[in-house]
């Protein structure tokens, strides 16, 4: 079974600039998910970056780019690495639009690159709820499936929960 990773960026993609102190994305356009799948020993996905972007930054055409890019894909197991700013507004953007597909959303509260990260654990289950899950879009994070309407980020817990 054939699965595209379409990378859009996110915190799991991000590392710390040592110039402002803050997160960035690689300045060579790189990703991170290359490294999460090499340690992980998954070398089956396909994967393509979209864009490197905050979430907090995605437009609606951006989404759209993103819809036009699982329309478009060969596959039709299709894992999206996102931001978890705003990953509950693709879901539902992308929801009854994806036809015969299964979407799958998922990030990181922490980067990868930066180590005790959740990347690792959100991205494997995503990639085996991929080849589970029937038709439709979804998202992946803390261990737990939820369905693109119940996708929602609890700040004030650091999670996404029903």
């Amino acid at each position: 079974m054939d699965i595209l990773i379409l990378i859009t960026g996110g915190t799991l993609d991000k590392e710390h600039d040592t110039v402002t102190e803050g997160l960035i994305f690689a300045d060579d356009g790189g990703t991170q998910v290359t490294d999460i799948l090499r340690v992980g020993r998954c070398y089956h996905p396909v994967t393509q970056i979209l864009m490197q972007k905050d979430s907090l930054d995605m437009t609606e055409a951006d989404r759209a780019q993103i819809l036009n890019a699982v329309l478009e894909a060969n596959q039709d197991r299709i894992v999206i690495t996102h931001g978890t700013g705003t990953m509950e507004l693709t879901a539902k953007y992308l929801e009854e639009k994806v036809g015969d597909k299964t979407v799958i959303l998922t990030g990181a509260m922490r980067p990868h690159s930066l180590g005790k990260s959740d990347a690792g654990f959100n991205l494997g289950g995503a990639i085996i709820a991929a080849q589970t899950l029937g038709f439709g879009v979804f998202a992946v994070m803390n261990g737990r499936i939820f369905e693109a309407q119940n996708v929602h980020k609890d700040t004030s817990q650091g999670r996404f929960d029903l």
